[in-house]
């Protein structure tokens, strides 16, 4: 009796042992894949983002996409959720529905269509901030990164003076970091912009995502 209770037991030990075997094999399989699954970087933002008039894999976000394959193959899958003719209010509208997705890394590119429309400054910042807040509700580990703009003085010096300085100040209020000026060395140069004098072309986007790069690269 003795002998057969004992062999029960071993069979039992076995079984145990093979089911706990079995599962640390799934968990660690599991923990694979999860480190395995790239990080999101989404640039959320109006038709600069977007590419207006160009082919989306010319657009800064593809750029940088491309960048980050060379630097780091498999690790980050880019995101473009750029709208042409976004202004900070849609962007609030959209942004629940946009965050309903994984997102690493969130850089906020919106303000431009506000200025061109001569939207009050005082608007334009408090959106920016309500949809930063937003993300940091949704997930206090993204990482935000907002991009600094700037308009031509069509309406007066003041107000591009009001428009530009809202940037630094949200990010220095919210403590995240700062592209200074996205279309630094491109904007108001006649060949590397559409003939609206606007938007980038191929290679406007090109020093754009120069621009963008020197402050992702070290952030992730």
């Amino acid at each position: 009796m003795l002998g057969k209770r004992a062999k029960m037991f071993d069979e039992w030990r076995f079984r145990g042992a093979g089911r706990f075997a079995a599962t640390a094999v799934a968990l660690l399989l599991g923990v694979a894949a999860w480190a395995a699954e790239p990080k999101t970087l989404l640039f959320f933002g109006d038709s600069l983002t977007a590419g207006y008039g160009i082919d989306p894999h010319d657009a800064y976000p593809a750029l940088i996409q491309q960048r980050l394959d060379e630097a780091q193959p498999g690790k980050w899958r880019v995101v473009n959720a750029g709208l042409s003719g976004e202004t900070t209010a849609g962007g609030l509208r959209r942004i629940d529905w946009i965050l309903r997705q994984p997102v690493d890394v969130f850089v906020l590119e919106l303000g431009g269509n506000d200025g061109l429309r001569g939207t009050p400054s005082g608007v334009t910042e408090t959106n920016l901030q309500l949809m930063i807040e937003r993300i940091r509700a949704k997930n206090p580990q993204i990482l935000i990164v907002l991009t600094g703009l700037q308009i031509p003085t069509n309406m007066g010096t003041d107000y591009s003076t009001a428009f530009a300085e809202i940037f630094p100040r949200l990010a220095e209020k919210n403590q995240i970091p700062l592209i200074p000026f996205l279309l630094e060395g491109v904007g108001g140069v006649p060949e590397l912009n559409l003939p609206d004098g606007i938007h980038p072309t191929v290679e406007g986007h090109r020093l754009v995502a120069d621009t963008v790069w020197q402050t992702l690269a070290p952030l992730l």
